[in-house]
């Protein structure tokens, strides 16, 4: 079940149509097994029938790939592509999967480039798009984790760990003691049981079953447990479907601990014989669960959703979430992070290194951060999936099939060594006290406010935040002037300090006879920006040069000193040249409309003091947008002297 909610057939009989049209009787045969999950005798069927048709050959490529032999499947797929014709854009999107599956990573763009530019409203293709050029970040080791693989794996499937009081419980398709050993026809091996084990150290030991009365005949697990161990979620098989195709779906059941056993279990709500539901996520109090189902009106493939419960035990509408999470591919095995507020889970949709990846993002409240792909090595080309974490420890399980291990699906213990970054800081005033009552506002480097919060007493706030991001902090107060202040999460530092001043009018009056004050924050000045490889001055900038003049013809007595810069492309001499001209552009503008036009000066300092994480290499930029760029590309003013007082309403607007 790590792959999608799969559906067990229960095999009563197969019938065969002898009148599809261009299909040979063996590619019709082929066609029934495919229907019924019976892929290794498809593939028989298929590979002895005569001229294949392209749908033939599409089910064939199919088939390997269930059976995991993805060699075979790409084979299939090169030749439908490349010769058959006919193709649909999700030919190219499954070519692309098992492209990367083998490490291909230049071909399989290849094929999602096609993809995108045949479904580019496809949240697969837009994500993609926005993240094919953080590939050799994301195959990069920066040391965010230590995995160990475990004792216990067996060459059977073992995985899709959770939490249970001091053990693990999880899934496995191990021996099964009985005489009767029933088997599942997607791959012939037992129906999931599931187990538990003691922790020692970051391994387990000495699996057993879980519980006789809750492991049946088919499928049974995963699982998740509220915190004290006494309720539980988990997934099994819908035996009382009635559909006429034997389609047994994946329901979730509850179960209660009482008087030394767990009670009978009882179905989930949102269980149907007409599609899936599985993968439960409980909270610590039982009454909030996240789960991965196919119901109608989801994305496509398996979607993550949310319900809670109420006081009277009955659980809410299903909240789908929505397409920050969610893609037209297949997002599992949620689990949520209550004490750092992090969702895991795994997808296929999104992008990533190939199979199943596992993504964090975020969640406060109904608001989504930013996903984004673990990588390596918590995620390699082979499906990696059903994360779990103790927010406490930042140490938990997963679930893999990548070389090296015991040969199907393992268990590995990870350690989040990076698991984020805070950014902390103080709202205070210009002589460094805590100002309580501060409205904090967090946002992204695009002014997208993440999250907010009032300062108490002690003027602090903490905020969450992703590693290689910049950020920016706003502070709002009645009578005071709005503090702003930026943050960066590049590097390895995991908390940021970044303070927030906000100054009354006598303050700011202060402040601005000093030597060395920042003129655009008592002004209230936009940045002044200049093209790429320009030093005109924009209308834009001209707008902000005008306050500047203002305020200078005001005060009579204030020298200032102008600085430019450049962005980080081309050599230094010539971004020495270039921002040397910008000053002198900035400067002249000014000397123009001010008395004494000596009392500004200015000076190019080519691409030194970068505000922005952009690199470049000689004349070459790297993973950076032209908003990144511009944001170097600015002049800045500083108050050198000035030796008269300031009339306060002259400098500053109340928030009312």
């Amino acid at each position: 079940m790590k792959k999608l909610l799969i559906p067990i057939i229960v095999l009563i009989g197969i019938s065969f149509n002898a009148f599809a049209k261009d299909k040979s009787r063996k590619e019709i045969r082929g066609d029934k097994y495919y229907r019924v999950y019976s892929f290794n005798k498809a593939i028989d069927s298929y590979t002895h029938a005569k001229n294949l048709s392209v749908e033939g050959q599409r089910r064939l490529a199919k088939s390997y790939h269930n059976t995991d032999q993805n060699a075979l499947s790409e084979a299939v797929y090169s030749k439908l592509i490349n010769v058959s014709g006919g193709n649909l854009p999700e030919d190219y999107y499954n070519y692309a999967m098992l492209l990367k599956s083998d490490g291909k990573y230049d071909e399989a763009n290849k094929c999602m480039d096609r993809f995108n530019d045949l479904k580019p409203e496809d949240w697969r293709a837009k994500d993609y798009a926005s993240n094919k050029n953080k590939l050799p970040n994301l195959l990069k080791d920066n040391g965010s984790f230590k995995i160990d693989h475990l004792n216990i794996n067996t060459d059977a499937e073992d995985f899709a760990p959770c939490f249970y009081k001091n053990k693990i419980v999880f899934a496995s398709t191990g021996a099964n003691p009985d005489l009767l050993k029933r088997t599942y026809n997607w791959n012939n091996k037992p129906f999931l049981d599931m187990y538990v084990s003691d922790v020692d150290g970051n391994q387990l030991k000495s699996p057993e079953k879980f519980d006789k009365t809750l492991n049946g005949k088919l499928h049974d697990g995963p699982a998740s447990f509220s915190k004290d161990g006494n309720y539980m979620a988990f997934t099994r098989n819908n035996y009382d479907t009635k559909r006429k195709d034997k389609v047994v779906n994946l329901q979730i059941c509850f179960s209660s601990y009482k008087d030394g056993k767990w009670s009978e279990p009882e179905p989930f709500i949102l269980n149907s014989a007409l599609y899936s539901v599985g993968h439960p996520c409980l909270s610590a109090d039982g009454n909030t669960m996240y789960f991965s189902s196919d119901m109608p009106g989801g994305f496509g493939g398996t979607d993550i959703y949310k319900v809670t419960k109420d006081e009277k035990g009955i659980w809410s509408k299903a909240e789908n979430l929505g397409n920050q999470v969610n893609t037209e591919g297949d997002e599992l095995f949620p689990y949520y992070d209550e004490n750092n507020k992090k969702l895991y889970f795994s997808s296929n949709g999104r992008f990533g290194l190939g199979g199943q990846d596992i993504f964090i993002c975020e969640i406060k409240g109904s608001g989504i951060g930013r996903v984004y792909n673990a990588g390596s090595p918590l995620n390699t080309q082979y499906d990696d999936f059903a994360v779990i974490v103790d927010g406490l420890t930042n140490k938990g399980y997963f679930s893999s099939n990548r070389s090296g291990g015991s040969g199907d699906d393992d268990i590995y213990a990870v350690e989040f060594l990076d698991i984020g970054k805070k950014i902390q800081g103080i709202a205070k005033n210009v002589d460094g006290n805590p100002i309580p009552k501060t409205f904090i506002s967090f946002m992204d480097d695009k002014n997208t406010i993440i999250d907010t919060l009032t300062t108490k007493d002690d003027g602090a706030y903490t905020f969450l935040a992703d590693a290689d991001k910049n950020y920016k902090l706003n502070g709002k107060k009645e009578k005071y002037t709005e503090g702003n202040n930026v943050a960066s999460t590049f590097g390895k530092e995991a908390i940021v300090k970044a303070d927030v001043m906000l100054l009354t009018k006598d303050e700011i009056v202060a402040q601005a006879i000093k030597p060395g004050a920042d003129l655009g924050k008592i002004l209230e000045l936009q940045s002044i920006y200049f093209d790429y490889d320009k030093f005109n001055i924009r209308p834009d900038a001209q707008k902000e040069l005008n306050k500047i003049v203002t305020g200078m013809n005001e005060r009579p007595n204030m020298i200032i000193e102008l600085s430019s810069y450049a962005d980080c492309r081309g050599t230094m001499d010539y971004n020495q040249v270039l921002s040397d001209k910008r000053a002198n552009a900035s400067v002249e503008y000014i000397k123009k409309k001010i008395s004494h036009p000596e009392r500004i000066s200015g000076k190019g300092y080519s691409k030194t003091k970068s505000v922005n994480s952009c690199a470049c290499d000689g004349d070459m930029a790297k993973n950076c947008s032209e908003v990144e760029y511009q944001k170097d590309r600015r002049s800045e003013f500083i108050i050198v002297s000035n030796t008269k007082t300031i009339p306060a309403d002259k400098l500053i607007t109340e928030n009312k």
